[in-house]
């Protein structure tokens, strides 16, 4: 380290070579900050929060304050804090002084909290830094200064203020032990899979001599939330007991039952007849979260694990006849603490919440299937094997069974003899044989075969068994997935079971018309966030293509955003045989799905040494599949050495691609490009927030594609997480989902579609001619596009076309015209060969006219002066403004009033808030104009044809001056030019008018981030909207479902339609019922806002716009953000036409 290395300790002298910078703040008003940390950083004693570094003293002739002298350096600098207070602002004071030049950076998990910075040689530099929210999102800050330049990283100063004066601490033990080393650790590597896996007997497709071997007992039960010791084994009374629907929690429902106790269920059933001399089981797919099953009064088993399925075996205890069934289930338990699911979802998740079924078997039945297809080196042929391990439940010895397999479709007979088994054995093994040239199962085309096993005893069958699987073969290579050889990039999407009347209880067409929206948005990927799915999903993922991680229940161990771990110790290994049970639960139940190509274990968790022993485990389980571990694979940040083979990065910003370029391992964004949700007050005010997540979303995606190493991504989040709860409450994280709960598409969903499109399209403009010809793109990863259905329009003519394009290539079709010089434009459509349209297109053809509004003409203007008002008149025209406000009280045409106020000036500062489960119905609105308007100077002239009035004031928060140009011919001209009297950090600002609340529909044309969008979007570049649309009712009841569009929906301020920013205007405006309009003329570079404030109607016409304050996205809108230091400057001209 140069100095740094020759001495730790020598004398300092003061400097005042002192060099202040500066950060700029992101807060809009002056927020009193209290000192709550401080570090003198290189002095023992005076640097609690150290994590990684060391001491070091820099020489006296180097220069610098006291304390500037000594520092802390290594490769890394890790400073760390707990127990911040995710609702309170931040600002970080860092000090350099370098003994030689420098070029280093803080980042804050994953992220840039301080962009690079030039360490000069000797000069003391100071920063004060704004934290973002998302730096902290848990409560734990950890800094990690990284060198870019030089010998390494270095740090003097730090200090932490607050507008909470409560301190956080710093890292103890442990956790700070596995945020400075990353450990290898000591597992055994001998373990027996097998004796964790639980059973699973395949439910049969038929057994003679049953009807039908299935009997669901889905339906309505008895619930008592707090029932009477020995419920199980009485009749259910009037008194307590209630009705309930299974599958269902019993919070949705109504009930609540005390955190510490059980709620009971009763339900009877008949059983067939035909079921005598059968073995039957009972499955339950899930109970939350811990759960006692009697049968007849008869205990049959228990289980905890609110997300897994399992069986028990109903023989010994059934009668003939009418069985009674009892539950009693506690919904916190450990499961529960370990997968933080009620915590998670802000309400009680207990209940039987996944289906129910009883089915018969034979004495002697198959007990276990699993399938493996191992293709050859040329992805061509395919050796079948299918475990099965076939059990005898009967009393005698059986001598004479054997399996057969055989496949729909193939010409595929396996068979296998099975040895004499005797009571209580079981016998498993292979049934192997290679297969020929199937079709092969990929997300694109998803060919599933159906297996039919039969189980023969002598000359009869005694049971047979049916399974839908495909061929397909997961492996990685180097940084790289691949599927049936190719390698695979997911364009992924996180996905809840969520529905704002079940919770997360769904119905098989729930899970279908999932996957079909996520699919027709040109998602290939789910990631089954925090727990496994309802086994349906991952069959029409199955059926419908798409590939899906499935993670275990697990979640948040160790993390911080789980508050058990503030006095527990998570490395306890007394939690580990759950959460090696949730695994093992996991693998087994679902691993005959082709959808499924790797497993997670857990999610934001803490890795250690009992986790590396779950991994030992993991791998045994399936050795057909990867596995990912959801921690952080670098930054200092909850990284803690996982050794999964994907590697998992969550938000890792921007520049993530860069880092992940340089992995062996094949790394996937785990969760990436949050979706707006926790600047909630900028959601309920202004919907249009929601169309710029595609300013993250877009670029970040075109890197992750180009960048081998980068397995892909799963948004963060691919549904909103609201529950509307009987007693009126909304609970939930909120609206993060680019679906609705009522699964409504929102404006993210067709940003999403266009931007994981896998039809690219590089033409932007054309001129005339007799063939077209367009420069495309192939972004599938199996499909040629001769495979694809591409339709055109250009005026009256239209036809098919086709084109031949490989995967991951470019090439051009030619569209032959008749008459090139009749439309302006092509439309093109490509319909995938699954059957969806899976992009759209517009290409311009020639000189294109965005504002199609005549130029109004200037005419004869007259001014009179009162003691009140100007009143600027001319034919059909009267406008009058203030002599007190400077301001206008009303513009009319004829007798029509157009105007009745402004112009006032907006700069709405940005408004975020923490990362924590707290949707609430009743959010704030935020959006307000500028406060206490003193105008000091006030003055009208007549200018040929035009009046002009000129006004200087004052606001609170601005000063400065406008001037109002006036002409009676329509033509309004406001120009204006303000000066900040304090920092702000604005989303919004320009010049806001009233108009009378019948102009109660607003038009607009715009440029638009995309060529086509769908009728009801909120950014289509042409439309109109009205207020509120007519056929709703006139209180939208949050637990019906609508049967409008997302944009209809609507709050006092209108419909989500009408009150959204339009960016990038061309003209826009309102209207009433008679025709009136009031119109803003603008050059694509100005944006519109309208809305209802009490009885008027008003419109911002904004100079400037940028994204919404959502923590996740900062680094991503860091680019588009104009914050204001006091003194600067905001202006502009809004033109606008009356008539």
């Amino acid at each position: 380290m140069n100095n740094l290395e020759k001495s730790r300790h020598r004398k300092p002298v003061l400097s005042t070579l002192i060099l202040w910078l500066s950060v700029l703040t992101v807060s809009a008003q002056t927020t009193t900050l209290h000192p709550v940390a401080s570090n003198d950083c290189g002095v023992d004693g005076k640097q609690p929060f150290l994590v990684k570094g060391d001491n070091y003293t820099m020489p006296d002739e180097i220069g610098g304050s006291v304390t500037a002298r000594t520092c802390n350096f290594g490769g890394t600098v890790i400073y760390a804090f707990d127990r911040m207070d995710i609702q309170a602002d931040y600002q970080l004071e860092v000090v350099y002084l370098s003994d030689s030049e420098r070029r280093q950076r803080i980042v804050a998990d994953g992220n840039e909290v301080q962009s690079p910075v030039v360490l000069e040689k000797g000069k003391e530099q100071r920063y004060r830094i704004d934290l973002p929210k998302k730096a902290f999102a848990y409560g734990q800050l950890v800094l990690v200064f990284e060198v870019l330049k030089g010998p390494n990283a270095l740090v003097s100063e730090l200090n932490l203020y607050s507008s909470n004066p409560k301190k956080p601490v710093p890292f103890e033990g442990d956790q700070k032990l596995a945020l400075s080393h990353t450990q290898s650790y000591q597992v055994d590597t001998t373990v027996n899979a097998e004796e964790h896996l639980p059973v699973y007997t395949a439910i049969p497709y038929s057994v003679p001599g049953v009807y039908d071997p299935v009997l669901s007992l889905n339906g309505t039960w008895q619930f008592n939330p707090s029932p009477e010791a020995g419920f199980q084994n009485r009749e259910a009374e009037a008194g307590g007991w209630h009705p309930i629907i299974v599958p269902g929690q019993w919070s949705m429902q109504g009930f609540k039952v005390d955190s510490a106790g059980f709620g009971g269920y009763l339900t009877t059933f008949t059983l067939p007849a035909d079921w005598k001399g059968k073995q039957v089981k009972l499955r339950f797919d899930g109970v939350s979260s811990e759960c006692t099953v009697w049968l007849n009064g008869k205990e049959i088993g228990t289980h905890m694990g609110g997300m897994t399925a399992f069986e028990l075996d109903a023989t010994p205890a059934l009668q003939p006849g009418v069985n009674r069934l009892a539950l009693k289930v506690r919904s916190e338990s450990l499961a529960d603490m370990l997968g933080s699911l009620t915590q998670y979802a802000a309400h009680q998740l207990g209940g039987i919440t996944r289906k129910v079924t009883l089915f018969a078997v034979p004495d002697v039945h198959i007990s276990d299937i699993r399938i493996v297809t191992d293709l050859d080196e040329k992805y061509k042929d395919a050796d079948l094997k299918v475990y099965l391990a076939i059990t005898n439940f009967g009393k005698e010895t059986e001598k004479n069974i054997a399996a057969r397999l055989s496949i729909a479709g193939l010409p595929v007979v396996l068979d296998r003899q099975i040895p004499s088994l005797a009571p209580g054995e079981t016998w498993n093994g292979w049934l192997t044989g290679t297969v020929r040239d199937p079709q092969k199962w990929d997300n694109e085309h998803p060919y599933l075969y159906t297996m039919k096993i039969e189980l023969e005893n002598g000359d009869h069958t005694t049971e047979q068994i049916e399974k839908r699987f495909g061929f397909r073969e997961v492996q990685i290579e180097g940084n790289r997935l691949l599927v049936n050889g190719k390698p695979v990039k997911l364009r992924g999407v996180c996905r809840h079971e969520a529905h704002p009347l079940t919770g997360r209880v769904m119905t098989p067409e729930l899970e279908r018309e999932d996957v079909e929206l996520y699919r027709a948005a040109n998602c290939n990927f789910i990631r089954t966030s925090h727990y496994p799915p309802c086994e349906e999903l991952l069959q029409v993922c199955d059926e419908l293509g798409m590939f899906v991680e499935v993670e275990a229940p697990v979640c948040w161990i160790g993390h911080h955003a789980n508050e058990n771990w503030k006095t527990l110790d998570y490395q306890d290994s007394k939690y580990y045989p759950y959460v090696l049970q949730a695994n093992m639960e996991t693998i087994h139940f679902y691993r005959n799905h082709p959808s499924v190509i790797f497993w997670s274990i857990a999610n934001e968790s803490y890795w250690n040494k009992e986790f590396a022993q779950v991994e030992v485990y993991v791998k045994k389980a399936d050795p057909t599949r990867p596995h990912t571990f959801h921690d952080q694979a670098y930054g200092g940040f909850n990284n803690q050495g996982s050794t999964a083979p994907i590697a998992n990065i969550h938000y890792p910003g921007p520049d993530g691609y860069k880092v992940a370029a340089k992995s062996e391992r094949p790394m996937v964004y785990g969760e990436y490009c949050h979706l707006n949700v926790y600047n909630r007050s900028e959601l309920v005010t202004d919907p249009g927030v929601r169309s710029d997540w595609a300013l993250a979303l877009s670029p970040t995606w075109d890197n992750m594609y180009k960048t081998d190493g980068v397995l892909g991504g799963s948004i963060w989040s691919g549904i909103d997480d609201i529950f509307q709860m009987p007693n009126g409450d909304a609970v939930g994280y909120g609206p993060w989902g680019p679906i609705d709960g009522w699964r409504r598409p929102k404006p993210e969903y067709w940003d999403m579609k266009k931007i994981y499109s896998p039809v690219r399209v590089h033409t932007a403009q054309l001129s005339p001619a007799k063939e077209l010809t367009v420069a495309l793109e192939n972004r599938y990863t199996y499909t040629d596009f001769s495979e694809l259905q591409i339709h055109w329009k250009y005026g009256e003519e239209q036809g098919i076309s086709f084109a031949s394009i490989r995967p991951g290539e470019n090439g051009q079709i030619r569209i032959p015209i008749e008459n090139p010089d009749k439309a302006n434009e092509l439309y093109l459509s490509f319909t995938d060969p699954r059957g969806f349209v899976a992009d759209e297109y517009i290409i311009p053809v020639g000189k294109q006219v965005q504002n199609e509004l005549p130029e109004l003409q200037p005419v004869a203007t007259q001014l009179k002066k009162t003691n009140d008002v100007y009143r600027i008149t001319g034919k059909n025209f009267s406008c009058e403004v203030s002599r007190t406000t400077g301001q206008i009280l009303s513009l009319k045409q004829g007798k029509q009033e157009v105007l009745n106020g402004g112009p006032w000036l907006m700069a709405l500062p940005l408004n975020g808030g923490g990362c924590y489960p707290n949707h609430n119905a009743n959010t704030p609105l935020f959006n307000d104009i500028c406060t206490e308007w003193k105008p000091a100077e006030i003055d009208a002239i007549k200018d040929g044809n035009d009046v002009i009035v000129s006004v200087r004031g004052s606001y609170k928060e601005f000063e400065g001056s406008y001037r109002l140009i006036i002409n009676a011919g329509g033509k309004l001209s406001v120009s204006y030019s303000f000066d900040a009297l304090a920092d702000v950090n604005p989303r919004q600002w320009g010049l806001v008018f009233e108009a009378p609340a019948t102009f109660d529909k607003t038009f607009w044309r715009r440029d638009g981030l995309w060529s086509v969008y769908p009728d009801d979007h909120i950014s289509r570049p042409v439309g109109e909207a009205e207020l509120f649309y007519s056929g709703l009712p006139s209180h939208l009841n949050p637990r019906v479902e609508p049967s409008w569009s997302w944009s209809l929906d609507y709050n006092e301020l209108g419909s989500n339609d009408f009150r959204s920013t339009r960016r990038n205007i061309w003209y826009a405006g309102l209207t009433d019922h008679a025709g009136n309009k009031v119109t803003a003329v603008s050059d694509g570079k100005q944006h519109w806002r309208s809305w209802l404030e009490k009885d008027r109607i008003r419109f911002l016409v904004a100079d400037f716009v940028t994204a919404g304050n959502e923590m996740f996205l900062g680094s991503y809108y860091a680019p588009f953000r104009k914050p204001l230091k006091k003194g600067d400057t905001i202006g502009g001209t809004v033109m606008l036409y009356v008539e």
